[in-house]
């Protein structure tokens, strides 16, 4: 049996619910297909619940800190009462059905199945088939990227999922991977009372950004109590009476009573059927251009294709794509300015190019940096005021080509600079701007001056 219709959404996550919305408010005939949770990993594993963790866990240590900011010497640092419980629950699927039901309320028809392409606009779900007119568009996500190590499968590991459904606080907890997953939750969990040690392969944490950044905040987990193992791998992991250990490079070992991977994301495109519009099922993302055009009749959005695993990725191209289905008008992607942010304690934003980035892309730069324990909001700030700014110019063009903003509520002042690497503003019009005082954000101004005197 052959259904019809005038766009087929596959996987329908934070970007593909948007795209069969907008499509569906267009007046065409949507069908949208998900497996799982409509809405995806965000709203359920990811961004919301795990920042909802993350605020919890920093009201923890804020009220920790006032003895400090009293200047009461006498009073122990850790009166605050550690939570024994956790309660986020991350996985109700009530908001699935509302979500259903709103799309279908627009006039889009919801599957609930796995599907799989099946040519250029077809795609099969279980014994049913669907045939798009104007075409299809891929948004199926990605899932924990799992190593292949000796004894894992014989131990009950979390990965994020778990980490966020759990109700019960692990008096221990080893956690393979310091990428922004890996910290935001073992720093979560190491807030709340449980003995967390970290473990990254590489030589520093956060490996992706500025390697300043990953010092930043190996330091304040070092304070916090945080054992921070960098430029170690994990070579075994066996099942103890207590929970697990994990053996490391050189010999050393890890007991925990639970363990987290936190090793990164992956897609399989096998099971997705790419091969049938002529697309290399052993690729690790799909390509696309710069319309999120994948093959004929077929668009891809989100993490499938490797273009960065963040939710503003999925909804930035699903506005795109949108727009090339309808054949409307919109600027072409432009990933340049691509933000991140790691929702750690303190917070580490980025945009755009780190230094070693921009110099492997044979960019002449300029790199101008500031200390916010020594602005002025530093000061005000004080326990819990370690950040930074980093600011990397292309020197020949006048620009800032990508930057750093680290400290607290380095997410939010990342907005001031995410705009100049954007708008590509000069970097003289930066320096004559007007930053309130005293603001956190007006550490970019003595970056800018470092800058001028690099």
């Amino acid at each position: 049996m052959t259904d019809t219709a005038d766009v087929i959404v596959l996987g329908m996550g934070v970007g593909g619910e948007l795209v069969a919305q907008h499509v569906a408010d267009a007046g065409l005939d949507v069908v949208g297909i998900e497996a799982a949770l409509v809405g995806g990993e965000c709203p359920y594993w990811g961004c919301i619940p795990t920042k909802m963790m993350t605020r919890a866990a920093n009201a923890l240590a804020e009220a920790r800190r006032v003895p400090h900011l009293a200047g009461t010497a006498t009073v122990d640092p850790d009166w605050a009462p550690v939570a024994t419980r956790i309660r986020v629950e991350a996985t109700d699927t009530w908001d699935d059905r509302v979500a259903v039901e709103r799309f279908e309320e627009k006039g889009g028809r919801f599957v609930r199945g796995t599907g799989r392409l099946d040519g250029p606009g077809r795609v099969q779900v279980g014994d049913r088939t669907f045939e798009a007119r104007r075409g299809v568009v891929l948004a199926t996500g990605t899932r924990p990227a799992i190593p292949p190590l000796p004894g894992l499968d014989t131990v009950d590991f979390w990965t994020n999922h778990e980490a966020v459904e759990t109700k019960e606080l692990p008096t221990s907890l080893v956690v393979l991977g310091g990428g922004a997953v890996g910290l935001e939750l073992g720093q979560v969990f190491a807030r709340f009372g449980s003995k967390v040690t970290i473990v990254e392969q590489s030589e520093g944490l956060l490996p992706p950004e500025e390697p300043e950044a990953g010092k930043l905040i190996a330091g304040v987990f070092g304070r916090e109590g945080i054992d921070v193992r960098t430029g170690v791998g994990a070579r075994s992991v066996a099942r103890t009476s207590e929970g697990v250990e994990v053996e490391l490079d050189g010999g050393a070992s890890v007991r925990a009573a639970r363990l987290l991977v936190a090793t990164g994301r992956r897609t399989d495109l096998h099971p997705l059927g790419v091969a049938s519009v002529g697309l290399d099922a052993d690729a690790r993302a799909v390509p696309v251009d710069d319309r999120l055009r994948a093959a004929d009749r077929l668009w891809a959005i989100g993490d499938v294709t490797g273009l960065g695993p963040f939710t503003h990725i999925a909804v930035y191209q699903a506005r795109i794509a949108t727009a090339d289905i309808l054949g409307e008008d919109a600027p072409p992607a432009d990933y340049r300015a691509l933000p991140r942010v790691t929702f750690t304690d303190p917070e580490v934003g980025a945009v755009g190019l780190t230094e070693r980035k921009a110099r492997e892309e044979g960019i002449d730069v300029r790199v101008g940096m500031s200390d916010l324990r020594t602005s002025s909001r530093g000061w005000i700030h004080k326990i819990g005021n370690e950040g930074f700014f980093k600011l990397v110019e292309d020197r020949r063009r006048g620009v800032l080509v990508g930057a750093t903003s680290a400290g607290p509520h380095g997410g939010e002042t990342l907005g001031l600079i995410a705009l100049a690497v954007h708008a590509q503003v000069p970097v003289e019009r930066l320096r004559w701007m007007i930053y309130a005082y005293p603001t956190f954000h007006r550490g970019i101004e003595d970056a800018l001056a470092d800058l001028r005197e690099s």
